[in-house]
């Protein structure tokens, strides 16, 4: 019979709506029901795309044996992270101080009916492995504790609470300086790989954050090590197995230091920072693998991850029929057979496909060893040619894969990720000059304002066609970014209302006006144990750091102090701490930069006939350190956005509170605002 997971609308969720288990959602009802019967709380995090949540559901929820002891000792609840970024953080931090090791997923927590966790882990085997109790074992134990050691479990609770109030604390504020982005470059430089690229050894993520930090300052401190770091990781990843070679898009890490087998589910949110970044990167150096990485992610998102209504959707299952990866990877022989011999020859050597197989000693998963380019200088055959065979072969292979059982998909719609891509695919489209890919970024904007934002209030979630949820700090900080991006790809006066109301929400809802910075959750949503707060980059940039630069960016270009000073105030609040340790601080430090050193705004103002060449002269610079809208004048537009000059197009650049004469041709406002953006200053 199915339980009560039945009627929620996360897909997570509803996998597990079959399990003999009582679940009950995250609600008061389940608390209460916890407190009125004394009985410990078995908390489960995961999300749809998990692999290892699904081996756990798998051998120890669909057991009848181990979900009665589940049901007998227990009230369980099952949470999909993604829908609850706030609980999933909270209690991640718990486990690292319980545990004293970082989480993951699945996180199994075991809590006392107030809410405060006393033990805590990750995967449990149905069965003694890995060094890991089974989990029946566990239940066991944890259930013989809570009758027969409740004083000493209780006194470990108010401990942890404290710990977890500490932690959550605010810091002294401290200003910006040059020191902490320095110390930042050292330590990220000393981690690089300079063999395969990337931080560290195995496994390996794609700091997508820490990516753009090096970049940004190779550029304007003219730093080549920062620069090349960044460069060749992004070139490492693109040739690499994270890469779906043949359907594009990131897969979520690399398990190996050399890029080669991911673990293969694929997220929206770490494909909507990296197209974004791999845009910026092919300003800086127009690479043609750059270029291929960026068309393959934006269609593949268009393709698979966007519904028809506009939004995207979240995750793709590392899992399908086969297991973890089957959908992806080849038998050597079957994929020869599947292609022409002299496409099959090409690939063959495209990808080292005549070494052993990489995937479990059996199997290949496709990563670049040679370019094409390299391929047929060395065979002598024309370098068009060569192209076209090996995209007619990938193309093939695409179809052929296409027929295998496809992995699940997360159809729920998550504003913060949705913010991500907006801001991806704005980005890549002015770049890359594709309408179309701004345009599918427009029809995102438009499916978060018409059905997520209501009456000033902004949802966190869309699944079933309904609005759920309230909105995080970082779904109004990433779609706000986004926004932004979008702007500058392509005005549209409805963005621009949308982002000045997104901003005075964000300010409303989140910001702590004692300490400065912002709050994850909204000032009027439940408080489970202490009300987080959270500076430092995960998988994601920081949502601190996010809405402290998009603020800043939308307060020079608006001339609204109330912005600029919010900025300031969550730089400064953050600071503390990255001077402390300022790995997990790359976003904090690009907008402590811009706190530092402001923005070069520039407004492009004129007949609509007259702004392309415009548009395409800016959108071919790189400028980390500036922000440009060019407006028509057949569109409507704030008094912020709406200048007026003698010419048909007149360019404006502000820096500060410092303007110059406006400029009628496009090369020299291009000049003028390279010059600024280029000028000595603090990044």
């Amino acid at each position: 019979m199915p339980n009560r997971l039945t009627n929620e609308s996360s897909p997570y969720l509803k996998q597990h709506a079959a399990n003999p288990v009582d679940w009950w959602p995250w609600c008061e009802e389940a608390l209460a029901l916890a407190r009125s019967e004394d009985r410990p709380i078995l908390l489960s995090i995961g999300y749809s795309a998990c692999h290892w949540c699904h081996v756990m559901a798998h051998e120890s929820f669909d057991d009848p044996e181990t979900a009665e002891a589940m049901n007998r000792d227990f009230v369980n609840i099952k949470v999909d992270r993604e829908e609850h970024p706030d609980l999933d953080h909270v209690f991640q931090l718990a486990h690292q101080m319980l545990a004293g090791r970082a989480g993951g997923w699945p996180l199994t927590v075991f809590l006392a009916p107030d809410g405060t966790p006393f033990f805590s882990g990750t995967y449990f085997p149905d069965a003694p492995r890995h060094g890991l109790p089974a989990f029946r074992d566990v239940l066991a134990r944890v259930a013989e504790a809570w009758r027969d050691q409740r004083g000493a479990l209780d006194r470990q609770a108010a401990e942890l609470r404290e710990a977890i109030a500490r932690h959550m604390a605010p810091a002294p504020t401290q200003a910006p300086t040059a020191r902490v982005p320095q110390q930042l470059r050292r330590a990220l430089l000393e981690a690089h790989d300079e063999r395969y690229g990337g931080f560290g050894s195995a496994p390996k993520f794609p700091h997508a954050a820490d990516l753009d930090f090096l970049l940004r300052r190779g550029m304007s401190h003219r730093d080549d090590f920062a620069r090349n770091a960044a460069l060749q990781t992004l070139e490492a990843m693109g040739r690499g197995g994270i890469f779906d070679q043949l359907g594009g898009g990131f897969f979520r890490y690399s398990t190996d230091e050399r890029w080669e087998i991911p673990h293969f589910e694929k997220m929206l949110y770490d494909n909507g920072a990296l197209l974004r970044l791999y845009a910026d990167a092919w300003l800086v150096d127009p690479r043609p693998l750059f270029a291929d990485v960026i068309e393959r992610t934006a269609r593949w998102a268009i393709r698979e991850m966007q519904s028809p209504e506009g939004g995207f959707h979240a995750s793709l299952d590392a899992d399908s029929d086969g297991g973890e990866g089957a959908f992806y990877v080849w038998d050597v022989d079957l994929l020869r057979a599947a292609l022409p011999a002299d496409q099959a020859a090409l690939l063959d050597a495209h990808y080292g496909l005549e070494a052993l197989p990489n995937f479990e000693q059996r199997a290949w998963h496709l990563q670049v060893e040679t370019p094409v380019d390299e391929i047929a200088r060395s065979i002598g055959l024309g370098l068009g040619e060569a192209r076209a065979r090996a995209d007619a072969a990938r193309q093939r292979l695409f179809e052929v894969r296409a027929t295998r059982p496809s992995p699940g998909r997360d159809d729920k719609v998550l504003v913060a990720w949705n913010g991500l891509m907006i801001g991806g695919l704005a980005r890549a489209g002015q770049v890359l000059k594709r309408p179309d890919w701004i345009e599918s970024a427009r029809r995102a904007v438009d499916f978060m304002r018409d059905n997520l934002w209501q009456e000033g209030r902004l949802s966190a979630c869309w699944a079933d066609g309904v609005a759920r949820l309230d909105g995080s700090l970082d779904d109004h900080a990433f779609l706000l970014d986004g926004l932004l991006a979008l702007l500058e790809a392509a005005y549209r006066p409805e963005d621009a209302s949308f982002a000045v109301a997104l901003a005075d929400a964000l300010l409303a809802g989140f910001e702590d006006g004692e300490h400065g910075g912002f709050m994850m959750t909204r000032h009027d949503h439940a408080v489970v144990l202490v009300r987080p707060r959270e500076g430092r980059d995960t998988s994601m940039a920081s949502g601190n750091s996010v809405a402290a630069r998009a603020l800043l960016r939308l307060g020079h270009l608006t001339g609204e102090t109330r912005y600029l000073r919010a900025g300031e105030r969550a730089v400064s609040a953050w600071m503390g701490a990255a001077e402390k340790d300022p790995t997990g601080f790359s976003s904090l430090q690009v907008a402590a930069a811009e706190m530092l050193w402001p923005p070069v705004t520039g407004v492009v103002c004129g007949a609509e006939a007259s702004l392309n060449g415009w548009r395409e002269a800016v959108a071919g610079c790189y400028l980390p350190h500036g922000v440009v809208v060019c407006v028509a004048d057949e569109q409507d537009a704030p008094a912020w956005l709406r200048k007026g000059g003698e010419s048909r197009v007149n360019g404006w650049v502000c820096w500060g509170v410092e303007c110059l004469p406006p400029a009628n041709r496009a090369e020299d406002f291009i000049r003028i605002l390279s010059e600024m953006v280029n000028a000595p200053g603090i990044s």
